[in-house]
């Protein structure tokens, strides 16, 4: 996880990678809740048996899934150690390239595209995010996350 003191610290590394996180399980029963929590049960998510006759050949997540695993990305990929509140403002060019099989593991991988003032000493980050799937040649999901954080 890399580590920085506060916001301003950040302002320098427009255009760089500023954290990697670990990787992640995404396992049959995470793809469950998800569709619980959301209502979409479509079976190439829950319905193991016929997913191995579908498309994908086995359950696979939830697009919505992986992009709604961004704090937990962020969480181990980064911290910002004089900021204790960061808000979401919304997301900018969401794409999924590739499904995410169930029992796969995925890591984010976040950019600083822009540092913008914000008043009361904070800061607007517009941070891509590559969500990689172990093994595959190309990320499963890249989108543009704009936080409000402040000291």
């Amino acid at each position: 996880m890399k580590s920085y003191e506060t916001l301003e610290d950040l302002k320098p590394l427009v255009g760089q990678n500023i954290g990697t996180s670990d990787w992640l399980s995404i396992d049959q029963q995470r793809i469950n809740k998800f569709a619980d929590a959301t209502g979409d049960h479509q079976w190439i998510h829950v319905d193991a048996e016929r997913a191995k006759s579908g498309p994908f050949g086995t359950p696979i997540a939830h697009g919505f899934l992986t992009l709604s695993l961004l704090p937990i990305f962020s969480q181990t990929a980064f911290q910002i150690r004089k900021s204790t509140m960061g808000v979401n403002y919304g997301l900018n060019k969401v794409r999924f390239m590739k499904p995410v099989p169930v029992n796969s593991r995925l890591r984010a991988h976040f950019k600083l595209l822009s540092w913008e003032p914000l008043e009361g000493n904070g800061a607007q980050l517009l941070v891509e995010m590559s969500i990689e799937l172990e093994g595959a040649s190309k990320p499963v999901c890249v989108a543009e996350s704009i936080t409000r954080r402040y000291p």
